[in-house]
Parts: C-alpha cells; structure tokens; sequence
C-alpha cells in the first residue's frame, strides 16, 4: 500500500506541478505594477451598468449607413458618447452626468462640448467650485497643452470670484513648460479679472521668470502687459525710465537678445520718448566706427531707426541697414534692403 501511496504522489507532483508553477507566475505578473496600472486603465462601458438601465444611448450620425469619412472612435468612447447625447437630449443634471464627463474628459479632453455640459451641470447642482478646482489641477497638469481645460477654468474662477491659489498653481504649470502660451493668456485674464495690475508680487512674480530665462519671450510680454496694458496704454515718464533701467540690465547679459529690445521699443513709444533715449547704450554693441566689432543686430536695428530719425545721419543708417544684409543677419538681406529703399525714398523727397 505505501508503494501505491509514493508512486499516486510522485504522479500528482508530476502532473500538478506546472500548473502551480503557472499560478504563482500569474499572481506575480497581477500583482506587478505595470500589470495593476493596466488594469485601472481597463474600458468602462455603460449598457451593462445598473445605474444607467434607465437611458437609451444616442448612437452618432455620421451620415447614414456608408458615410464619407467617419472617424474610427474606439468603442468605449463611442458608448459614453451615446450615454452623454441621451442625457444631453434629457436635459439631465446629476452626479453620474458629471461622472461620464469625467469619463469622456479622460479620454477626449479637448471635447469642448463635454466641458461646457460639465460646467452647467456644476452649476445646476451647486457644486462646491474649490472641488472642481481640485480635480481640475492634476487634469490641467496631466494635458498641458489643451485649451478647453483653461477656458473651462476661467469660467470656474470668474464664478467663484476670487484668484486665491492660483498664481502658485500656475507657477507648477510653467515649472513643466515656461513658455506654455495657454497659462500665459489665462495668467493676462486673471490680472484683468481681479485688477491686478497694481500688485508688486505680480511684477516681482514676472522679474523672478525673466530672471530665470531672460529669453523668455513670454515673461516679457506679460510684464509689458503690466506696466503698459495696465495704464491704458500710457506709462508715467518716470516709470518707463525705471523699466528702460531694469532693460538695460537684461540685455547686458544677452545683447543678441531679441525680446528685451523688442520690450524696451515698446515702452518708449508708449511712453511717447524717442528712441534716441537709448542711443549711447545701443552704441555699446553696435559702434559704427567699430564694425568689426558688432555684438547685437538688434542694437544695430534700432540704430538704424535712430540715425534715419536724425537730420544729418542718413549715411549711417544706411551703414548700419548694410551691415544688418551683409554681415550680421543675412538671412533677412531683403527686408533691410527694402528698408535702404524706403530710405532713398526719404533723401529723395528730402
């Protein structure tokens, strides 16, 4: 009888022991993270949901039976889209529509009637807007070039009245992309929105930006929109020089660096000051009588401006329009050709 026993035995060990191999690399691989994420990521579907028994899906019109070109949707999509047009055609707001936006959020996020259903659908239910602000900040960070997630956000933001919390959430976005140009325009509505033009950590706020990349053409932009944008488009003469100052900082750590001179420009004419203003400075990286020695198109561009404003510096226009084709930007040889052009035209009638 014990002989019988070990050879039963030693059959089962045989024969059973693949199979309890492949169970215990089974609960390894389900238990792997890869494996648990996928499993998150499994497709959500409706017609098999209790809580949703009561809605008739509302199938697509692509155009009939054969349509021209129609997109190739996968089939979670196509059912919660089904689900969204049934509840749209009912008019119903409730906690599962603003669970299927979500749902359809996660995959389409730049599904414009999605977000704008989401929206009514807090505001019929009286949703705590800090919430959605909540679950809108990781979505925010999870797309970040996406439009409708920020005009979404402007009209949570203007409803809840107040821009607490925002600057730092949008100094986390540009800490992922500095130049994103959706935060930027939403930063420019917040300040409108909530008067903050006159706010010294909204200045200080771009100064450390421009600090951090003084080619952050962005920053620029923003701290114009501040000094000029905010004063109806006229700037104090004393403020402009404090900003012609704070410029002449930025380009003497880059001189081939277009925005800082672009922004310098535009506060001089906004100001109504001649350019003439920044003419020994601009001499310091692009002395005519050095052309050897050019450290700035930019510097020569505005020289150009300067000299064709001046009565008797014509000549030195033109030198410095033919360095700009010949030496030191090229590869735009015809516009300041044209450029000499539109000068003859003025000795001419001169």
């Amino acid at each position: 009888m014990s002989a019988l026993n070990f050879i039963r035995n030693w059959f089962l060990v045989i024969v059973l022991s693949p199979y309890h191999v492949l169970r215990l690399i089974l609960r390894r691989l389900s238990s792997h993270p890869q494996v648990s994420e996928q499993k998150k990521k499994m497709p959500k579907y409706y017609d098999d949901d209790e809580a949703w028994a009561d809605l008739e899906p509302l199938p697509q019109d692509d155009g009939g039976l054969h349509p021209l070109a129609a997109i190739a949707y996968t089939e979670e999509y196509s059912q919660a889209m089904g689900y969204l047009r049934a509840v749209m055609a009912k008019n119903e707001f409730s906690e599962r529509v603003l669970a299927l936006t979500e749902h359809i959020i996660s995959m389409n996020p730049a599904h414009y009637t999605v977000w704008l259903y989401r929206a009514k659908t807090i505001s019929e239910l009286g949703i705590p807007l800090r919430d959605e602000i909540a679950w809108l900040n990781p979505t925010a960070l999870k797309h970040l070039k996406n439009y409708q997630i920020w005009h979404h956000r402007h009209t949570i933001i203007d409803a809840l009245g107040s821009s607490e919390g925002e600057p730092e959430f949008i100094s986390t976005m540009l800490e992922q992309d500095s130049k994103n140009y959706h935060v930027w325009s939403y930063r420019q509505w917040l300040v409108k929105r909530f008067d903050l033009f006159e706010e010294p950590e909204e200045l200080e706020w771009t100064a450390d930006m421009i600090e951090a990349d003084v080619r952050n053409n962005s920053a620029w932009n923003h701290r114009y929109y501040l000094v000029v944008g905010g004063r109806g488009g006229k700037p104090s003469e004393d403020l402009a020089k404090r900003e012609i100052e704070y410029t002449k900082a930025a380009i003497r750590k880059a001189p081939q660096n277009q925005s800082p001179w672009n922004y310098v420009s535009g506060v001089l004419r906004a100001a109504q000051l001649p350019k003439s203003t920044i003419k020994d400075f601009a001499l310091e990286f692009a002395d005519l009588d050095r052309p050897d020695e050019v450290y700035s198109s930019h510097a020569l561009d505005l020289l150009a401006d300067i000299y064709a404003e001046e009565e008797n510096s014509k000549a030195e226009a033109e030198k410095a329009l033919n360095l700009l084709a010949t030496r030191y930007d090229p590869i735009r040889a015809n516009y300041w050709n044209f450029r000499k052009g539109l000068l003859e035209q003025q000795n001419a009638v001169a």
